[in-house]
């Protein structure tokens, strides 16, 4: 049996992670604790053999007076996190960190694509990968795992902004664009997956399929008994517009299939379950 600690006790993925890993009585024994404050440095972690650090700053708008909370959280407290993890004898350490170390908002994202993040979300979750990886050895593994878009019941950020949009609204864009999404029981299985192999090295998580925005949209509205009507009418504005929040919601921004060495074997559920699961 492994012995897991999950950071972000109440954080949306480190919930979501212990449930699922409480599917495994007896594989799994599983804590999590809270870094809102300093208690967690007098945690014992000596008795662990993998820390999942999922706790951090996202989803909340950036400004030049929170800048500084994003290096504080996001890399000064998950370098630390990970160093006593390794004073202390654990044998894994894994990173959430985030697709946007890339800075892209559209495109395709393979081994070559260069890491320029823009926010200070993404370059704080960069340096924190930077700094945690020099800490890696034989007998300190550590996993940094850069997931795109995470969705589920519950989640924040994109998703459930077009969620609403698609009850309300009796039409909207057709554009067939793809994204790189990743449904939060896909994510906690990779990661089970990641834990029970002692893996090493950088993981790109995404469902199986790429996602096209206005299909997943109209598939919400159906699962809501509304009937939305999907329209080429918007397309030459958007196209004129290109500005940031359309591009987010409508351009394409997909990881290259072939960074995925576990070749989906944590898809647990289609796209289309997937949504019918999140709006329940």
């Amino acid at each position: 049996m492994k012995k897991v600690l999950i950071t972000g006790k109440n954080s949306y993925v480190g919930t979501r992670l212990m449930t699922w890993l409480g599917n495994f009585p007896d594989r799994y024994s599983i804590d999590s604790i809270s870094l809102r404050d300093d208690s967690w440095k007098d945690k014992d972690f000596s008795g662990y053999d993998v820390v999942v650090h999922v706790a951090g700053i996202a989803h909340i708008k950036e400004t030049k007076e929170n800048a500084e909370l994003y290096y504080r959280v996001n890399r000064d407290l998950a370098y630390e996190v990970a160093q006593k993890a390794k004073i202390e004898c654990v044998k894994q350490f894994i990173f959430l960190s985030s697709m946007s170390v890339y800075g892209k908002e559209c495109g395709v994202i393979d081994k070559s694509t260069p890491l320029k993040p823009k926010s200070n979300y993404g370059k704080s979750k960069l340096q924190a990968e930077e700094l945690i990886t020099t800490l890696e050895d034989p007998y300190f593994k550590v996993a940094i795992l850069r997931p795109p878009m995470i969705y589920g019941k519950g989640c924040k950020g994109n998703y459930p902004r077009l969620a609403n949009l698609a009850v309300k609204i009796p039409v909207f864009p057709l554009i067939e664009n793809k994204r790189s999404m990743i449904f939060i029981d896909n994510l906690c299985e990779f990661i089970r997956l990641i834990i029970d192999d002692y893996c090493a090295g950088v993981f790109f998580p995404q469902n199986e399929d790429y996602v096209c925005t206005s299909e997943m949209v109209k598939i919400v509205a159906e699962l809501h008994g509304t009937n939305i009507r999907l329209t080429k009418m918007f397309n030459p504005l958007l196209r004129i517009l290109r500005v940031r929040t359309i591009n987010k919601v409508f351009g394409d921004l997909i990881y290259d299939k072939q960074l995925d060495e576990f070749k989906n074997r944590y898809t647990i559920y289609d796209f289309k379950t997937s949504i019918s699961l999140t709006e329940n």
